[in-house]
């Protein structure tokens, strides 16, 4: 593990949150879930000041927003430009003042807990939320597999993809092993063709090994 990753777990452990399902890569770049950002502010009690709107138009917002935990404040500026830095395809409907919020206060997130510039809100860049396990462009080609123990199963269907995960998950003997693990770009795959509610217990079994092994829980005071 690089001296990056090392912040960002050490920082993330602090909230309760390992490193393994929440964070992947794109091209290089760590990138975490927003709802792991919005957690890690439930468990920092970090609170929000309202909005100051900059910008406001049908296709377009801008906002900033200030956030505050402890004696500590820090403030960033959230945009969202439809056909810029927010795409929408088809009927999917575009939303860009949330975008915006989203985006700011996972910034001021991010600053307030030390990791801004070290990993980026998915929300930052649509080829980040294209790059994460289980967008449809991250779809995998079929490759070959090794059968689970349960014969019945069949090896590149979802369960026998989540029996796999779970029994290399299980397999792992140091917190390190856990993390290479989930980061690894077949573990990246496989968790892509799994639904949401599976690409979940995946991550939460690979949770509850992290703190067999001892990782922190210990929730930011």
């Amino acid at each position: 593990m690089n001296t990056t990753d090392k912040k960002i777990s050490d920082t993330l452990a602090k909230f309760g949150e390992p490193m393994a399902g929440n964070v992947w890569r794109v091209q290089g770049t760590a990138v975490i879930y927003h709802k792991a950002l919005e957690r890690i502010a439930a468990q920092a009690k970090i609170t929000f000041d309202e909005p100051k709107i900059i910008r406001a138009e049908r296709d377009e917002c801008v906002m900033q927003v200030t956030g505050r935990m402890g004696e500590r404040t820090e403030w960033s500026v959230g945009e969202a430009l439809i056909g810029v830095n927010y795409r929408v395809s088809g009927k999917q409907a575009a939303y860009v003042y949330a975008m915006a919020e989203k985006r700011a206060k996972d910034r001021v997130i991010l600053k307030l807990i030390e990791l801004s510039g070290d990993v980026y809100s998915e929300e930052e860049a649509d080829e980040f939320k294209q790059g994460r396990p289980g967008a449809p462009e991250a779809q995998p080609a079929q490759q070959e597999r090794k059968p689970a123990n349960d014969h019945s199963i069949d090896p590149d269907s979802p369960a026998g993809i989540e029996v796999a995960l779970k029994q290399k998950i299980d397999k792992c003997k140091t917190i390190n092993a856990v993390t290479d693990l989930m980061l690894h770009a077949d573990t990246q795959n496989d968790l892509a063709s799994l639904s949401e509610g599976i690409r979940d217990q995946v991550r939460d079994h690979a949770k509850q090994k992290l703190v067999s092994l001892g990782w922190p829980t210990k929730k930011a005071q």
